[in-house]
């Protein structure tokens, strides 16, 4: 496997845990130091705080999975990469997703003993405020990938 397949391999294992509702998944994935950015703009920093504030969203919010699609992979060198993707959700109870909750997917990774780990994710709302046409664009690429 080459290293841009490992890369978005990592993020689809990140992809999986969020949609499992799997908060211990999802901080494994992390560098030790790594850091998530939440879509509210909470910032948490490494492995045992992204647990504390995943776990109580999983068990009192009924979360939506991610349908998402990656759209760039930038080596930063041999041991960074940047990975930018797109993704939704479908509001529970919906059958179509829901473009206020449409968001940019922006990842650092580091090889860390032959594997990537995610040092910084950060998850932020693609409103396109006073562009509604973005807004369906998005939404459309999304639709695709959901079949």
């Amino acid at each position: 496997m080459n290293q841009e397949t490992e890369v978005k391999e990592t993020y689809e294992q990140l992809i999986k845990a969020w949609n499992d509702r799997n908060a211990e998944r999802m901080a494994e994935l992390f560098t030790d130091s790594g850091e998530l950015i939440g879509f509210d703009g909470s910032l948490v920093q490494n492995r045992e705080e992204i647990v504390s504030h995943l776990q109580p969203i999983f068990e009192n919010h009924p979360t939506p999975p991610f349908i998402h699609k990656v759209k760039e992979v930038k080596f930063l060198g041999e041991q960074s990469v940047l990975l930018r993707a797109i993704a939704g959700m479908v509001t529970p109870g919906e059958d179509d997703i829901n473009p206020e909750m449409n968001t940019h997917h922006t990842l650092v990774l580091i090889r860390e003993k032959d594997e990537w780990k995610v040092e910084l994710f950060q998850n932020t709302p693609a409103q396109f405020h006073g562009r509604p046409e973005l807004v369906e664009e998005m939404t459309n690429e999304l639709k695709e990938q959901s079949g």
